[in-house]
């Protein structure tokens, strides 16, 4: 017997696991036996066909459980039980890097699905491609470097284990699988569909792959084809940044969930074919078939208003700041802002977020211990080590105190990334954002400067 369409706002979940997005939704709709039979499977470049018998049913051309198009650079994955929770990093390349003789293509998009099958939750974390981390095995870089690091220095794994292992670093959470799209494949693919229905919130210029194609896009419901949502979801400069960017590649995501519903199990049947052929040619995952399904299928049991949605973007989660070198614009990761957000995603309805739970600034701070050097820029004799002794007795680390030249405001130099002490500063002595600056040091013996202003000498809490 068929089983029943669900409604719209179950579905969410079906696309973001974008490998399974038209193989699960029609098996999804037509699991009888009678549809594999009858439906010519065998145009469908990759799908394996098994004439063994399968107990308990007749032979006669079963799909097998084989795998959807896979590198053979990537990690293998450890098999999946269909109770744990699953993560899967998807990335968006643009192989134009390579094409213009640019070595490895850099990732422009990296989101963070996950699922979890005994709560029936799910949630979509985006990174953004600016982000400041520590590379394993590498130094520090932006973190859409980390695939083509992978791919260049014959990363056991390649660029997609790099990526995924700088993510978990990043995060602390397991990632299961990963799965690479690129830009030709996701427009096609959309194309195929007929185009999806976007909710565009205000007006908004994008500019599609090639030259002279600019588009502005007005508010309200529209219907867009393949390159104009990737223009779409690509788009940076609007008021919100990389928050904003990161909401409209979530808009696209559920939108092709939305539009493969829309089209109903007649239309995606017989465009099956052209579908796969663009997720064959466009997209390389450690996730097979058979798990893609399952993933696939689970989806349609999560209402799509209880999807958690993240993005680590400015102002909490990220600092502006500029590269050693001066010639890059880098967002500084702030780790405890990041884990509320990681939790939020992450967390079952009934689960309280540890951060929420053990998040102490002081006590953070603590931890990091980071080098302090305390310097006076004012003209008030002593405040310096009157200041390195109220703020040990808060558990900072201060290693020395010095004269510096005369300023009104206080200023805060980090030179080797201590985002706690940071933070925990800025909060006890009111230092403006502007006063603020990161000079990435790796081999600085100190961590962090503070050199006293007019403002601190006059309003300091210090006995």
């Amino acid at each position: 017997m068929r089983s029943k369409i669900p409604a719209l706002h179950k579905v969410g979940l079906l696309s973001l696991f974008v490998l399974a997005a038209i193989i699960a939704a029609y098996v999804a709709y037509t699991r009888s036996l009678d549809f594999f039979l009858t439906f010519d499977i065998a145009q469908i470049p990759g799908l394996a066909i098994q004439n063994t018998p399968v107990s308990g049913q007749n032979s006669g051309g079963l799909i097998a459980p084989t795998p959807l198009p896979t590198s053979s650079t990537g990690p293998t994955p450890q098999p999946w039980d269909g109770a744990s929770r699953v993560t899967v990093l998807v990335m968006g390349l643009d192989y134009r890097d390579w094409e213009a003789g640019d070595g490895p293509p850099r990732t422009d998009t990296m989101i963070l699905l996950t699922i979890d099958p005994l709560t029936k939750t799910a949630g979509m974390l985006n990174v953004p491609r600016d982000l400041w981390v520590g590379i394993p095995g590498f130094e520090y870089g932006r973190i859409n470097t980390a695939y083509p690091l992978g791919i260049a220095f014959d990363v056991p794994g390649g660029g997609p284990a790099l990526a995924m292992q700088t993510i978990k670093s990043l995060l602390g959470v397991p990632i299961d699988y990963y799965a690479i799209i690129y830009f030709y494949a996701f427009e096609q693919f959309i194309d195929e569909l007929g185009g999806i229905y976007v909710n565009v919130p205000a007006e908004i210029k994008v500019d599609p792959i090639g030259e002279h194609n600019t588009v502005v896009l007005q508010p309200g419901r529209q219907l867009l084809d393949g390159p104009t949502s990737l223009a779409y979801a690509r788009a940076r400069y609007t008021e919100g940044g990389d928050f904003d960017r990161a909401q409209r590649q979530q808009d696209v995501i559920l939108a092709i969930a939305d539009r493969a519903i829309e089209l109903g199990p007649g239309q995606l049947i017989s465009r099956a074919p052209a579908l796969y052929n663009e997720l064959a040619a466009g997209i390389h995952t450690n996730l097979s078939l058979d798990n893609a399904l399952k993933l696939g299928w689970l989806a349609l049991e999560i209402d799509r208003s209880t999807i958690q949605r993240g993005a680590i973007a400015p102002p909490k989660a990220v600092m502006l700041a500029k590269s050693p070198d001066g010639a890059q614009d880098i967002l500084i990761p702030v780790p405890d802002q990041i884990r509320l957000i990681r939790d939020q995603v992450f967390a079952s309805a009934s689960m309280a977020s540890p951060v929420l739970m053990a998040g102490d600034e002081r006590l953070n701070m603590q931890t990091e211990a980071a080098s302090i050097v305390i310097a006076n820029g004012t003209y008030i004799e002593g405040l310096a080590s009157d200041t390195q002794t109220y703020l040990q007795g808060e558990g900072a680390r201060i290693v020395a105190t010095k004269n510096s030249d005369y300023t009104t405001f206080t200023r805060l130099i980090d030179y080797t990334g201590k985002p706690y002490t940071d933070r925990y500063l800025v909060n006890l002595m009111q230092i403006t954002p502007y006063s603020i600056s990161f000079v990435y040091e790796p081999n600085s013996q100190v961590d962090v400067l503070v050199i006293l202003g007019d403002d601190w000498a006059g309003t300091n809490p210090m006995p």
